[in-house]
């Protein structure tokens, strides 16, 4: 084996120029191979299982819309708060899942016919679908749950403007049912959810694509990523402007959707801030496993020690990089490494 630690000795500098300047432009190179005609139906019966659980989703925020939610208390000095007018919504029910569902998936199919990448078509849709549903789920949940009137309230319960209470001082509302059910659902937002939860994951998604964080100064990057962010926030606004919402109603919606938003972003996708930050973890180790098994079955020269050889390169490559890239990971190896790095 002596023979062979001289050899990567003497094939080392030239790997690491290789792995540190020409990484990128070689994962570059490889975009293409990986389509929804080549890879794509692998791809699919291999996440078969989240499918079924998102239809599972869709079932269950079906339910939670359908189901009744909880009949608070509404005295008679608590209408103070609750004596808003019935205004129609600025941004209909229908728009919401046009803007934070279609929108999305136009710009992850655009980066596909630019990429040809089905791992981060795949990944986009399915972590945005997760990212909406789940927010759905968990908003609609917590809706039936506390049955906060809404700012209309009054006007729903009393369309005519006649308060009727009962014994205890409970409202006895005489309006369309459909309509005061409704009206026990302020807190939290559905729009303001939805709307961070889906143009939330698009912003992370913009993130790492057009990667922001790459350390050179452009700042004007960050315009593209907070316009999303914008749109999202002026759809909670109009739920207050409406009074459909209290203003804690659509804050706490916005932080649910961009809590969901970044878990289920980072399930498939590495950190925007990451130097592969521009793509997803499935398409890097599909890369791998590509070049490893060409190097498996095309050896050099047609020796079988070149195999070992460019695992210990690569190995070495990894030390290295650590090494210079993050200082303090010099003082994490372990001596087995020096030993055969040849710091000792």
């Amino acid at each position: 084996m002596a023979w062979v630690w001289r050899r990567v000795g003497s094939l080392l500098p030239f790997h690491y120029f290789h792995a540190i300047f020409q990484k990128r432009r070689m994962d570059q190179v490889e975009l293409g191979r990986h389509t929804i005609k080549s890879h794509g139906a692998a791809l699919a019966k291999n996440h078969v299982h989240d499918w079924l659980i998102l239809l599972l989703l869709v079932v269950l925020e079906v339910i939670l819309f359908i189901i009744h939610p909880f009949y608070r208390f509404v005295g008679k000095d608590m209408m103070t708060d609750l004596k808003y007018p019935m205004k129609r919504n600025t941004v209909p029910v229908w728009a919401v899942p046009v803007y934070a569902v279609l929108l999305p998936v136009s710009v992850f199919l655009l980066v596909y016919l630019r990429r040809r990448d089905v791992y981060d078509l795949h990944h986009g849709i399915l972590g945005l679908s997760y990212s909406v549903l789940i927010t759905g789920v968990i908003t609609d949940a917590i809706k039936n749950a506390t049955g906060r009137p809404r700012p209309d309230f009054f006007w729903r319960c009393f369309p005519n403007g006649m308060e009727v209470y009962d014994k205890l001082g409970n409202v006895a509302c005489h309006g369309e049912e459909l309509i005061i059910r409704e009206g026990y659902k302020s807190f939290p937002s559905g729009h303001a959810s939805w709307s961070f939860a889906g143009l939330g994951f698009l912003s992370l998604y913009l993130c790492g694509k057009i990667r922001v964080f790459d350390r050179k100064g452009h700042i004007a990057k960050l315009c593209i990523i907070f316009l999303p962010l914008l749109l999202a926030s002026l759809v909670a606004v109009s739920r207050v402007d409406d009074y459909w919402h209290h203003w804690q109603d659509v804050f706490a919606a916005g932080f649910i959707g961009l809590i969901v938003a970044a878990f289920c972003y980072h399930q498939f996708f590495p950190p925007p801030y990451d130097e592969e930050g521009w793509g997803p973890y499935a398409y890097f180790r599909a890369l791998e496993e590509t070049r490893t098994d060409s190097n498996l079955a095309h050896p050099p020269n047609g020796t079988s020690a070149r195999p070992v050889e460019a695992q210990a390169t690569n190995r070495q490559a990894r030390l290295y990089r650590n090494t210079v890239l993050s200082p303090e990971a010099r003082e994490e190896c372990s001596p087995f490494d020096d030993v055969e790095s040849g710091r000792r």
